[in-house]
């Protein structure tokens, strides 16, 4: 398994930190092949994946465990994870934080909405009050065993209060004692420059480009002059992979047959190769009962 350095490493390093989204383990092993560092665990992307739902708060807690224990059994990427509001008050955000740190959560995401959340790009949004959130970063932090074990604060509270007011929260977490600060979809360039300039200098900014979301499409090189830290693209390997399996099977529709579509898609071997098939065969062997079998 690869070694990766921690999340405070990556934003301490050269250049903004850059995160694909993930949903599985096989998802990470394909991040962590592409030479990235870290991975953002999305729920909006569990919620889509497991359940062919939208990102509307029906992920569990336990769900979102369960899949972070199997990506940090398979992959040793930095694992920044995605906890909504913490699934409930400032006790469940405590018991939250211990069961995803334990999981292998590197860094540990918390939103100021109401429960149940949903997707930051879609209308409706309702929020809890400023000073809750707050108890639930101090919470957080209580929790953590670890101070590498970064707690994000999300606040939403641009499209729910407008601009102004997101900033005034932004506030209060910073003060709070966030270690990275996350203002979701900003509506316009314009904004994300006004955040940067209040908070770039204090603490590490998260962009999130969500493909056909609120927030201006921008390069991780584009975010980074304006001064992002750290960029997720947490739904983009979903939207690329479903593309893909729309046009695959309209394919095998057309023709009875994968042959067509052949040279998109990966073959037996080449699937094996990927998950590493002949390793574990290989090391299955040396526990084989004939290396230990009684010879006398």
């Amino acid at each position: 398994m690869m070694s990766h350095p921690t999340i405070k490493d990556q934003l301490s390093g050269d250049g903004i930190v850059v995160t694909p989204g993930v949903f599985d383990a096989l998802g990470a092993v394909l991040v962590e092949q592409a030479g990235f560092h870290a991975a953002y665990l999305s729920g909006a992307s569990i919620a889509y994946t497991r359940f062919g739902r939208p990102d509307i708060g029906l992920v569990s807690m336990s769900e979102v465990a369960d899949t972070l224990s199997a990506i940090a059994e398979r992959s040793g990427l930095r694992i920044i994870v995605d906890a909504d509001t913490g699934f409930g008050n400032a006790l469940n955000v405590m018991r939250t934080v211990r069961l995803f740190e334990t999981a292998g959560a590197a860094a540990i995401q918390l939103e100021d909405q109401t429960q149940p959340k949903r997707c930051g790009h879609l209308s409706g949004k309702t929020l809890i009050p400023a000073a809750e959130m707050v108890g639930k970063i101090k919470a957080a932090q209580d929790a953590r065993r670890s101070s590498e074990t970064l707690i994000i604060a999300r606040t939403d509270g641009v499209a729910v209060e407008g601009f102004d007011a997101a900033l005034e929260r932004a506030e209060r977490y910073v003060e709070a004692g966030a270690d990275i600060l996350f203002v979701e979809a900003p509506q316009s360039e314009d904004q994300m420059q006004a955040i940067i300039k209040q908070f770039g200098n204090r603490i590490p900014l998260m962009a999130n480009m969500v493909e056909g979301g609120k927030t201006p499409q921008k390069s991780a090189s584009e975010l980074e002059s304006l001064g992002y830290s750290l960029v997720i693209f947490p739904g983009g390997m979903v939207r690329a992979l479903a593309r893909t399996a729309q046009a695959y099977l309209a394919s095998l529709k057309e023709h009875g047959s994968t042959v067509p579509f052949r040279d998109n898609m990966l073959d037996f071997d080449g699937l094996n190769e990927l998950i590493g098939t002949n390793e574990m065969l290989t090391l299955g062997a040396e526990y084989d009962a004939k290396n230990f079998e009684d010879t006398k």
